[in-house]
């Protein structure tokens, strides 16, 4: 293994290969590490290729340094600033749930009324 590299170092690196599980990052002539598809950016990946090219130059950051594997792990979303999250939609407050609940028992209740004006209105045509 290299000394020159350790966990948690920020560092340019080019890519190597991609597989549907990942990218292969050279860091220098002898040493490669592998970014996880989780690892190339913030949010969901379903197709690494939209991300990442071969030849591509990235920033990645070591994660992990398994020795006794000779397997490096990086991550590029790591170095990336994590996007802003939405805010999220807030629950109807409760007097508008009451409303909403009210309102279907109120067609339930109208129903009978309505029935009733409507049998109303054909004895008056009669």
């Amino acid at each position: 293994m290299s000394d020159k590299f350790q966990e948690g170092q920020v560092l340019e690196g080019k890519v190597t290969g991609i597989q549907p599980y990942g990218a292969f990052v050279a860091l220098d002539d002898q040493v490669q590490g592998l970014v996880h598809i989780s690892e190339v950016t913030h949010g969901f990946v379903k197709d690494i290729n939209e991300h990442l090219s071969e030849g591509d130059e990235v920033q990645v950051k070591i994660l992990n340094i398994d020795e006794a594997k000779n397997k490096y792990s990086l991550s590029i979303r790591a170095t990336q600033e994590a996007p802003k999250q939405r805010p999220r939609k807030q629950a109807a407050p409760k007097q508008q749930q009451e409303d909403a609940q009210a309102g279907f028992n109120t067609l339930k209740d109208k129903l009978e009324d309505w029935i009733k004006q409507s049998d109303d209105r054909e004895k008056f045509r009669k």
